[in-house]
């Protein structure tokens, strides 16, 4: 862990302004919370800084924002803060403040405080700190909770009681498990049992804000470690119930399944560590909420969970528009990797048909790669033999998918002719005609009945059309 040296505090264009404009000013101003914890941590510190002012912040952040070439200075007079975008990174001026909330709103009541006053109202002890920028106190660390202590002890612990931080804003509840994520930080066991407690607090916030939080989540490196004491503090009940569902072992005559939660949370991982795209990482969330709908246990057969990954989908379309999560293409992705997640499986065996293989890549297209990844990260069994078998089954099936669409050309696949095209040999207006003679060409090149060609289809066009009684306009 670096320490604090402090001349290393006024090292940027960005710190250096604001020092300046308080020394010109005659304000005390403290860079605060994030910025610090990462500077600590070693961590890149990035160009965001959160600045507390002594005093009203908004002449200080005009000024800073001249000096720096900021382009306007956002003021929010009922918050006391000031907001600034300059060629040196995003700057924010906080007056110092003390809250205060109403139990059915985390917007509180807003007074101007002490430092102290501020510090206190912060989620956790490690963004509580704050460094001096003014000449009196530049460079030196003010750190009234220990926040350094937690930070070499890698815990995350409340300024106030941790029943108090979160009934107050239950958003920090969220903020909690995501930074243990984030920073592979442990909860403080009375942050821990305040999440159980509070947990159905988290009621009050909007799914703008939760989903913004759960996105921050999934994009940690092991999001493992939040998704876990999200499970069991209770708060993934009340915020992602399709999830938290899936936790638990039925046993029946003897036969039992797999806890698919915690398998689940295997399969999450295992896809952060392919790939950074979040919206991968919500189907990887995602992929078996269809299981506990559909769980049946058949005499002679076991536990089945027939057409799950549809059932799936349809949720999670649902779970998109309660959390408010993005209802266009990232939504259909998600239910598209769903809803497909078992289909590769179909395709391991060495008889299975060209035509499954087109089929696949097909309905996948330009996602291919992703479903793929998510078929391989949904391996999580722990007999290392097992695992290699399986995994060997999918490099097989890369293989034929990349000997197809060497041949076929079905990635994101065009018809190789339009109804346009159609309607003119055939003198139609659109109809039912058109979709026939269309359908029975994708179907024949996914047969691979016919070359995925323009010449191939207008000649089965021609044939079909004489058995649906169509005159040719012109002639083959």
């Amino acid at each position: 862990m670096k320490p604090a040296h402090p001349e290393r505090w006024i090292d940027t264009p960005a710190l250096r302004a604001v020092s300046e404009g308080a020394d010109a000013l005659g304000v005390a101003a403290y860079v605060v919370g994030g910025y610090v914890r990462d500077h600590f941590l070693g961590r890149s510190t990035g160009h965001d800084v959160d600045v507390v002012v002594l005093g009203d912040a908004e002449p200080l952040a005009r000024w800073v924002a001249q000096k720096l070439g900021g382009t306007k200075v956002s003021v929010f007079k009922s918050y006391g803060t000031a907001h600034t975008k300059t060629p040196h990174g995003e700057l924010e001026f906080v007056r110092a403040r003390k809250e205060s909330y109403r139990p059915d709103s985390r917007n509180p009541h807003v007074a101007p405080g002490s430092l102290n006053d501020d510090q206190l109202r912060r989620d956790f002890t490690i963004n509580a700190l704050a460094i001096g920028l003014h000449a009196a106190e530049r460079g030196h660390l003010l750190d009234p909770f220990n926040g350094q202590a937690d930070l070499r002890q890698r815990i995350l612990r409340t300024p106030l009681a941790p029943e108090a931080t979160f009934s107050d804003d239950p958003l920090r509840m969220l903020r909690a498990v995501r930074f243990a994520a984030q920073l592979d930080f442990s909860l403080h066991p009375d942050v821990e049992e305040a999440l159980k407690t509070q947990a159905e607090r988290i009621s009050i916030i909007t799914g703008e804000r939760v989903h913004d939080e759960l996105n921050k989540l999934l994009r940690t490196p092991k999001p493992s470690l939040g998704l876990g004491p999200l499970y069991t503090s209770g708060l993934l009940a009340h915020l992602l119930p399709e999830v938290a569902a899936l936790a638990g072992v039925d046993e029946v005559e003897g036969h039992l399944h797999k806890d698919n939660f915690w398998h689940t949370l295997e399969v999450v991982d295992n896809v952060a560590r392919a790939s950074d795209n979040v919206w991968l990482r919500w189907a990887a969330l995602l992929h078996d909420i269809g299981k506990p709908v559909t769980k049946r246990f058949i005499k002679g057969v076991g536990w089945t969970f027939h057409n799950h990954e549809f059932v799936g989908g349809k949720m999670t379309k649902k779970l998109f528009q309660r959390l408010r999560l993005p209802l266009n293409e990232k939504m259909d992705f998600v239910v598209k990797m769903v809803q497909m997640s078992s289909r590769p499986i179909a395709v391991v065996s060495n008889e299975t048909t060209d035509s499954a293989v087109r089929r696949l890549l097909f309905d996948a297209g330009s996602d291919i790669e992703d479903l793929m990844h998510l078929c391989e990260a949904d391996i999580t069994t722990k007999n290392p033999s097992k695992k290699r078998r399986y995994l060997e089954n999918f490099q097989g099936v890369r293989i034929r998918l990349v000997e197809v669409e060497e041949k076929d050309r079905l990635r994101n696949w065009q018809p190789p002719l339009d109804g346009a095209q159609l309607m003119a040999w055939f003198n139609l207006q659109p109809g039912p005609e058109i979709g026939i003679l269309k359908n029975a060409i994708r179907e024949a090149i996914l047969d691979g009945e016919i070359d995925n060609t323009f010449e191939s289809a207008r000649a089965l066009a021609y044939r079909r059309a004489v058995e649906l009684g169509l005159t040719p306009a012109i002639p083959l």
